[in-house]
């Protein structure tokens, strides 16, 4: 069965809800099963080696994840409107699955969370797109028919799913955030079972 690496870094746990929101998106789509991965933590100085599995959560990544997936959701929370350093340092070590072209031709979406409501949602997610599209993804996002982009007073915008988690760091999302989440997670699906035909 034909799967979609929900790929995430998350701190708080917003974006854990995020991305398992994605996935439930994607698990309703017939034939397409959701592949939860997170990316380990970064310092910039680091006295010990992360554990090769999380204690909690869902597993590392690892490079196989990428060639085998049929899509990639790709979450972060924003710092200071751009993506966290874990997501960009995973990033960075993709120069062999860029040259070999591993992920050219699949579909991709993003999705983050923020403190508050105007902390960077939107440049967080373009930004994120960026790499994406030079590893020649087909970027997807939410379109303005999903009715809840255009009635939501919390997260969601048309370049991905987003949680406003508040100065709190409240992990819960809203009735519309979850229903934007799955709505991405299901035009991700569905665009790359559409692909793979």
């Amino acid at each position: 069965m034909p799967e979609i690496l929900v790929l995430y870094y998350s701190r708080g746990g917003s974006v854990a809800q995020l991305a398992r929101q994605v996935a439930r998106g994607i698990e309703e789509v017939p034939g397409m099963q959701a592949r939860l991965r997170t990316v380990p933590p970064v310092a910039p100085v680091t006295e010990a080696a992360a554990p090769p599995v999380p204690e909690a959560g869902s597993p590392y990544v690892e490079k196989r994840d990428l060639d085998e997936c049929a899509g990639l959701a790709l979450g972060s929370p924003t710092r200071f409107g751009n993506m966290a350093a874990p997501v960009k340092h995973f990033i960075d070590t993709l120069g062999a699955e860029w040259a070999s072209g591993t992920l050219v031709g699949k579909p991709a979406a993003v999705f983050t969370s923020t403190a508050t409501q105007h902390g960077g949602q939107e440049s967080t997610l373009l930004t994120m797109m960026v790499p994406l599209l030079h590893h020649g993804m087909l970027v997807l996002g939410i379109p303005f028919t999903e009715a809840a982009l255009n009635t939501t007073r919390s997260g969601g915008t048309p370049y991905g799913a987003s949680h406003v988690a508040g100065g709190s760091d409240d992990p819960a999302l809203t009735d519309d955030e979850k229903l934007l989440a799955r709505a991405l997670g299901r035009r991700l699906a569905d665009a790359a079972r559409k692909l793979q035909a």
